[in-house]
């Protein structure tokens, strides 16, 4: 089954079983600001909300709150792809439990989500930051100064856990992946690759260009959350010593 909002380019909305919805808000509207947008509206029956590069996956606690939390979705697709800053303007939602309420466009405004960002100390050694700077055409020290200087945006979470794909607002340090992937990455690897900077939680194999390490751990279980960085959330990287 697929919905759209009524809309040509405005994104789809579609059925992945009978308590979830795939959604992809579409060009206009990113998939993390999608998705801080329904943490933000607080949509009755909303279990999970975990987004992709361009896909924002919800589940539902029950199959009977399924219609109601797509509409709630697809009006607030809406309302995000015309501005979110229309006066008056309401987004239909469920705000408690078996409640019908509404979300005012105060409620999804496009912003950044809420937090302060995860400041994360960088020694900037890696193997790849003369490339990447060669790459760049420009210095090492123009590299680390635009990481350092850049708010970083997660925009969602996947190939390990703990694992944060965090784009920029600019692409000014993006870069190729290698073209040969190592065998062995360490866990605290920092790097760049394909518009994204992310850091290793754990060793594993991986092909992102490495600039520098960090001692901050990722991937705790025995923390609450487990994961340092999570989907809309913000990073700041610093570099260690200065």
């Amino acid at each position: 089954m697929t919905e759209s909002d009524g809309a040509a380019g405005r994104g789809q909305i579609r059925a992945a079983g009978d308590r979830a919805w795939l959604i992809e808000p579409g060009p206009s509207v990113g998939a993390a600001e999608f998705a801080a947008a329904l943490r933000r509206a607080r949509i009755a029956g909303v279990e999970d909300i975990l987004p992709a590069a361009t896909t924002v996956l919800v589940t539902v606690v029950s199959p009977l709150l399924a219609e109601s939390v797509r509409r709630a979705a697809a009006d607030l697709m809406i309302a995000l792809s015309r501005g979110g800053g229309a006066s008056g303007a309401v987004v239909a939602g469920t705000m408690g439990a078996g409640t019908m309420g509404a979300v005012t466009m105060g409620a999804v405004t496009r912003g950044p989500a809420d937090g302060d960002p995860v400041v994360i100390p960088v020694h900037y050694v890696g193997e790849d930051l003369e490339q990447v700077a060669e790459l760049l055409g420009t210095s090492v020290r123009a590299v680390i100064d635009r990481h350092t200087s850049t708010l970083w945006r997660c925009e969602f979470v996947g190939f390990a856990p703990g694992f944060g794909y965090l784009r920029a607002s600019h692409d000014e340090l993006s870069v190729p992946r290698r073209e040969r992937a190592r065998t062995s990455v360490p866990a605290g690897a920092v790097a760049l690759a394909g518009g994204y900077s992310a850091v290793y939680p754990r060793s594993s194999p991986g092909g992102w260009q490495l600039i520098g390490h960090t001692e901050a751990v990722l991937w705790d279980e025995r923390r609450d959350p487990p994961a340092l960085i999570r989907a809309g959330g913000a990073v700041r990287f610093v570099e260690a010593g200065r």
